[in-house]
């Protein structure tokens, strides 16, 4: 047991409230005292001058993919270093939960951009679990650097009852029986503290593997009488969905909306993806929000929208991120794991036509903007692209763009690295979403599409721009505000016991360096990632930014070093969370 005091911080609380200057004061894993008078420090007493820093409940994360990293380096240091001290596994309808290793391997690594050929393995050396109550065990028993809450994946039950191949069979749907399984499984994750059910019909999410490769995952092939089916057990006992509609079908997203609808019933909750201020449909983030704005007051409905309080930009290798599985021609050269094979394919004429013809096509609804001139090269073998568009390769080379692009990927294929902005990239716009009383600031996405995106910072992102905007004479959030919406809003709001800074509370605990949230934050590095050789993974750095992070009462986290006792890996700090009603 440790004992720490906190002197003459700003502590804000997580209640909204603005800061106050006072001592904290840590023991025994939990906050014994918060006094604006200074505290006497107790005997075998470590004592921290924060004078000038800001004190706050430790960052929540709603939305990760550490389900497979957990397994290899537990502290999930790349958040905690960042001040986050809870995130939550089994999003996008992908679990660990229960089935076959080969078959979680397939369900979730090409989908989160994750390398299967570690996964697999170390899945089928390490799986000891077989139900929702012994993988929450199998987690406790984990050398945890922050704390862990779960959801059900839709997509991990439904392959465990049906089998893998008739889950993936769009003419087959589940019989009475095997409903009355899921619902049976859903029932016991809910019992044993899961927060809900994690549902995901995004088409362009591909199985990897070989036997089932390129099918979408298991979710996406149920109807809405096995959706609503599941949805009962949730909305009865007041329980969370978390979805991806099908952004194929822009309708997907209002027929969440009204499936939360409380008219005559119990309103469901709802943890949407995502809001965004795409590059693709201007505006469509405001629709989203009005919406689901009017359908709460209403309707009674509880639908909120996943955000992110940055500029949602992705590195490229080739072609390898989940956005190319829009189209047919994406998935076909994604189906290849061969680089010769993919080569020869990019130059056949009849494919090259498909790829112009589904590339150039407006109307059709997708996530990534498809604009060549918006992009830019990072690195290539051949040093004078660099920093060029390929929109500008191109005019130099007196081609048309897509052929240029193709020809590009022919003969460098992942040794082309290319950068794009998705969205967010209009200040007013971004400011408008983190200001919505309907948005959970999350969907870090982190321990996925490692080679794509990093915004495991999001929480110092947050801060650092309403910040600016106040210097700006902007109106937005204040600081109380943006500490609220990634603490107690969503541990309130998600039934775990995180994100209050209370006397008798747990002591998670995140201090930040306001002077430190500079431009620094959205500054790119590559670093190794624990668990796997010669494997490069994209993070941001700026550990000035947060000199001390606190697990229940554990000083976990010192200017982005890991604090290691006796030798270890690293302490266990953390401890499973669950939901309880």
């Amino acid at each position: 047991m440790h004992r720490y005091l906190l002197k003459n911080g700003t502590v804000f609380d997580g209640s909204g409230s603005e800061g106050q200057v006072a001592d904290v004061l840590v023991e025994n894993g939990k906050i014994t005292a918060i006094d604006s008078r200074s505290i006497l420090p107790p005997g075998d007493c470590k004592v921290l001058d924060v004078s000038g820093k800001w004190v706050m409940p430790g960052f929540i994360d709603i939305h990760t993919h550490y389900d497979g990293e957990i397994e290899i380096d537990a502290s999930l240091s790349e958040s905690v270093r960042h001040g986050v001290t809870t995130v939550f596994l089994g999003s996008c309808g992908i679990s660990m939960v229960m089935g076959q290793p080969e078959n979680l391997s397939d369900m979730f690594t090409r989908v989160e951009g994750i390398p299967g050929e570690f996964v697999k393995p170390l899945l089928q050396r390490i799986k000891d679990w077989n139900t929702p109550e012994e993988y929450l065990q199998h987690l406790q028993k984990l050398p945890l650097g922050p704390n862990v809450a779960c959801f059900l994946g839709h997509s991990t039950i439904r392959a465990a009852v049906m089998g893998l191949g008739r889950s993936l069979s769009s003419n087959v749907q589940p019989t009475n029986d095997e409903l009355q399984q899921m619902d049976a499984i859903l029932q016991q994750a809910l019992a044993a503290g899961y927060m809900g059910l994690s549902v995901n019909l995004l088409e362009f999410d591909k199985m990897d593997g070989t036997e089932f490769r390129s099918r979408p995952t298991p979710s996406v092939y149920a109807n809405w009488k096995e959706y609503r089916y599941l949805f009962k057990t949730l909305r009865r006992q007041n329980r969370i969905l978390q979805t991806i509609p099908n952004t194929a079908n822009p309708l997907t997203f209002f027929s969440f909306i009204l499936e939360s609808a409380g008219i005559g019933r119990q309103g469901l909750k709802t943890s949407m993806l995502a809001m965004i201020d795409g590059k693709t449909v201007r505006g469509i983030h405001r629709i989203f929000g009005n919406s689901a704005r009017l359908a709460n007051r209403f309707l009674g409905a509880k639908v909120k929208f996943q955000g992110l309080p940055e500029e949602f930009d992705v590195w490229t290798d080739g072609l390898e991120a989940p956005f190319f599985e829009e189209f047919e021609a994406g998935t076909n050269y994604l189906h290849l794991t061969n680089s010769d094979e993919r080569s020869q394919l990019l130059m056949q004429p009849k494919f090259r036509k498909l790829f112009r013809k589904q590339w150039n096509r407006r109307i059709a609804p997708r996530v990534f903007h498809r604009n060549l001139k918006d992009t830019h090269i990072v690195s290539c073998p051949d040093d004078s692209l660099v920093g060029k568009s390929f929109a500008q390769v191109a005019a130099a080379e007196g081609k048309e763009v897509v052929d240029s692009f193709l020809d590009l990927l022919a003969k460098y294929g992942k040794n082309l690295r290319w950068y794009s902005i998705v969205g967010n990239d209009r200040p007013d716009e971004l400011n408008w979403i983190v200001q919505h009383p309907d948005v959970q600031i999350g969907f870090s996405d982190a321990g996925a599409h490692l080679r794509n995106m990093a915004h495991y910072n999001f929480g110092l992102r947050l801060l650092k721009m309403v910040a600016d905007n106040q210097a700006a004479g902007i109106k937005t959030l204040t600081i109380g505000q943006a500490v609220k919406r990634i603490t107690a809003e969503l541990a309130d709001w998600f039934m775990i016991d995180a994100g209050h800074l209370l006397p008798g509370k747990r002591a998670d605990i995140a201090v930040v360096e306001p002077t430190r949230l500079t431009d620094e934050l959205s500054a790119i590095h590559e670093a190794p990632m624990p668990g796997l050789p010669h494997f490069k993974r994209l993070v941001r750095r700026n550990d000035a930014a947060v000199p001390y992070v606190f697990v229940n009462g554990q000083l976990v986290c010192v200017n982005g070093a890991m604090q290691y006792n006796n030798g270890n890996s690293h302490p266990k700090t953390g401890q499973v969370l669950r939901v309880s009603v």
